[in-house]
């Protein structure tokens, strides 16, 4: 497997810049094929599917191609994807598409190593329908999500656990195969959010045990589109259907309205994008996505260590969380300057991160109290040079 960094930076025209952008929380640059094709797309897909001319197919065609694109992605099944403009929309819907009875004197599991996006869904079903929500606790010393204490967590009454794979301020990834095991032994739903972990492992959701899986394409370079993925797509005819069609079926069912039809090209070209990250990479789509994503992910788990190691030489950097298993994503503090004046610095030498990220976890560890948390992630265009410059900035501060 290779991984050629400086060929994958020619891919993405936005790089020209100037900036070194280490902000992938808000949205991954995007190559210039998923550009390209997103412009394309919406000169030309204008019709809605379920007509007979051409336009129509097309539309239909490529909500087909959309929807093989994300099983490829996680390793699911096609008839399992729901596509939706955002994963906090998507979940919003799951949450309320489940029958009543799965809250009515029920539990929902959550964690406080979770986005917003998984958790507020999970709270307002919970009030709304008299469930009972239990939290999962991060260790503050390193961050990490304890797998154990689901055991005490998950009862007979758990019907939903709710949990990510990646947290996308800390980057610990969580043992989700092992809670899997817990919540199925109740014949609970677990839920995972891989948003945070997608752009920068390979996933496969059946090694996972994860019966529903949310993903973004923004994370990873694609547009503003998001998917859930069920396990067993036979699952969807138990939920209640949302969508303005009464005859809607499969995936269709919690879909409320139409696709963007634009951002769903964009979606597929962002797929065949990951797939050819690594030119060594042959086979089906799904086996090139493997290789390709595991090269990636070799590649920046080299630079990640590099990115610590050379964090810890400052006297002033404190990083946040010590976890083994970790996305190439990390938040520190700087002694005696607040985040945000970090970021300003940072942006001052063209450098772009994050300041005070709304992050459960981090208000956990305390991070208020002294002045905020700087978030960073690196990317598939990320360099040690890069990182070099973020190091030589943060220690002109002390």
């Amino acid at each position: 497997m290779t991984y050629d960094v400086a060929r994958v930076r020619g891919l993405f025209p936005s790089l020209g810049d100037g900036w070194i952008h280490l902000d992938p929380q808000v949205g991954m640059q995007i190559p210039d094929s998923v550009a390209s094709t997103v412009s394309k797309a919406f000169r030309a897909l204008v019709s809605a599917p379920g007509g007979v001319y051409p336009a129509a197919r097309q539309s239909r065609a490529i909500v087909d191609a959309a929807r093989l694109a994300v099983a490829d992605l996680v390793g699911g099944d096609p008839r399992g994807v729901v596509l939706g403009p955002s994963r906090g929309l998507l979940l919003n819907i799951l949450a309320e598409a489940l029958n009543t009875r799965v809250w009515l004197g029920s539990q929902v599991v959550v964690s406080r190593l979770d986005d917003e996006a998984n958790l507020v869904p999970w709270l307002r079903a919970a009030d709304r329908y008299g469930g009972k929500v239990v939290w999962a606790e991060v260790d503050i010393e390193n961050g990490a999500l304890p797998p154990w204490q689901y055991s005490d967590l998950i009862v007979d009454a758990t019907s939903v656990v709710a949990m990510t794979l990646a947290s996308s301020t800390l980057g610990t990834v969580t043992d989700v195969r092992a809670v899997a095991e817990v919540i199925h032994a109740v014949d609970g739903l677990l839920v995972v959010d891989a948003t945070s972990a997608a752009p920068y492992m390979s996933l496969d959701i059946d090694e996972l045990q994860a019966d529903v899986m949310v993903v973004s394409a923004e994370r990873w370079g694609g547009p503003q589109t998001a998917a859930l993925v069920f396990r067993d797509p036979d699952y969807l005819a138990r939920v209640r259907p949302v969508s303005l069609s009464p005859n809607a079926e499969g995936p269709e069912r919690l879909e409320v309205e139409g696709h963007q039809y634009a951002m769903l090209a964009g979606l597929v070209a962002s797929v065949e994008h990951l797939a050819s990250l690594d030119e060594a990479a042959e086979g089906t789509r799904r086996e090139r996505l493997v290789t390709s994503m595991t090269s990636l992910s070799h590649y920046l788990q080299r630079l990640l260590s590099y990115l610590i190691n050379s964090l810890d030489q400052l006297n002033t950097v404190r990083v946040l969380g010590t976890a083994d298993a970790r996305v190439p994503t990390v938040s520190f503090t700087v002694a005696g300057v607040t985040a945000d004046k970090v970021v300003r610095r940072l942006a001052d030498n063209g450098i772009c991160a994050l300041a005070d990220v709304s992050n459960r976890a981090l208000s956990g560890i305390g991070v208020n109290d002294v002045g905020g948390a700087v978030t960073i992630g690196l990317g598939q265009y990320s360099t040690p040079y890069e990182v070099d410059q973020l190091v030589r900035c943060l220690g002109s501060l002390g």
